[in-house]
């Protein structure tokens, strides 16, 4: 079973899958200094789901917490409308966003909120989250990013839902994994997100095999590398094995970055331009067609589907 903003599917519904976007999200109110960053405008959000529709993605995961203006009745909305099943986000982001907002919050009281948002609705709506967020700073983790990812692996075991990790740059990973482990999380139920910020295929063949999905992201993001960088790192995953732990969201969350505010490639990049790209590439390196089909499938369709599904607790 899934859990989307329209209620539960069985997994074999959810289909071509975005694993990381933003519909609407910003930095909390007093904490805004990029404008850039701000996307609230339903309506905009609205476009660039009905966009990536168009181009075949039929689900993806919606991933602005609590501490990132997530809306979750304007989600179900615009799923209603767009016809994508959207997967929403549960718990929080980072510290930078949520370390004055949760201060003197306690590990038990972050983990009631964090199984509310699963079991009961978000923020005072009867919609449901599908997935848990933590995440944790740049080459550390906060004091109350730690009991932030504590509160996460307890509500996940208490509700079968996912864990997604956020790094900054792609840091602090493996050390995140230590501490899920000291909370008795089965990695095979968390995926790790940003790793392309730290294009190392060494480190992500390392969280791989411990059984955690790397959550592949930035494609279009040329500013920080090339899509061949990005492209290399996730062949060379492939060829050590360990296809069925990659997953791929483009993590759009710039007014820059999308169509419908100014012109950015937008969410129907990856299925439309980057996909074809990647087809043509592997041709190139001498898969053939049965095999490429065979890989897009276990990324954006495979993949997805065991990563988003719901297990019992444990």
């Amino acid at each position: 079973m899934i859990r989307t903003v329209t209620g539960d599917i069985d997994s074999d519904d959810l289909g071509f899958t975005y694993s990381h976007e933003h519909l609407i999200g910003a930095p909390p109110a007093h904490k805004r200094v990029d404008e850039d960053l701000v996307i609230l405008e339903e309506s905009m959000g609205l476009v660039e789901a009905k966009a990536a529709a168009a181009v075949g993605v039929r689900s993806m995961y919606e991933a602005s917490a609590w501490d990132y203006s997530r809306n979750p009745a304007a989600l179900r909305r615009i799923s209603q409308e767009s016809g994508v099943q959207i997967i929403a986000c549960g718990g929080f982001n980072k510290g930078e966003w949520f370390d004055d907002l949760l201060a003197d919050v306690t590990v038990e009281e972050l983990t009631q909120r964090i199984i509310t948002d699963v079991t009961v609705g978000m923020d005072g709506t009867d919609v449901l989250a599908g997935a848990i967020k933590y995440g944790t700073a740049y080459n550390r983790i906060t004091p109350v990013e730690e009991r932030v990812l504590r509160a996460a692996a307890r509500a996940h075991r208490a509700t079968g839902a996912v864990l997604h990790g956020h790094t900054e740059t792609g840091t602090m990973a493996l050390r995140q994994l230590d501490l899920l482990e000291e909370e008795g999380v089965d990695l095979n139920r968390v995926g790790i997100v940003h790793l392309m910020r730290n294009p190392d295929p060494f480190l992500h063949k390392q969280i791989a095999r411990r059984g955690t999905y790397l959550c592949y992201d930035g494609f279009a993001k040329i500013k920080y590398f090339p899509e061949s960088t990005r492209i290399n790192v996730l062949l060379e995953v492939v060829e050590a094995g360990l296809a069925d732990r990659i997953l791929i969201g483009g993590d759009l969350a710039r007014k820059t970055d999308l169509t419908a505010y100014t012109g950015g490639p937008g969410l129907h990049y990856i299925a439309g331009e980057w996909l074809p790209r990647f087809r043509a590439e592997l041709a190139e390196r001498h898969y053939s067609t049965a095999d490429i089909e065979e890989l897009v499938r276990l990324i954006f369709v495979e993949n997805p589907k065991r990563y988003f599904s719901f297990t019992e607790p444990y």
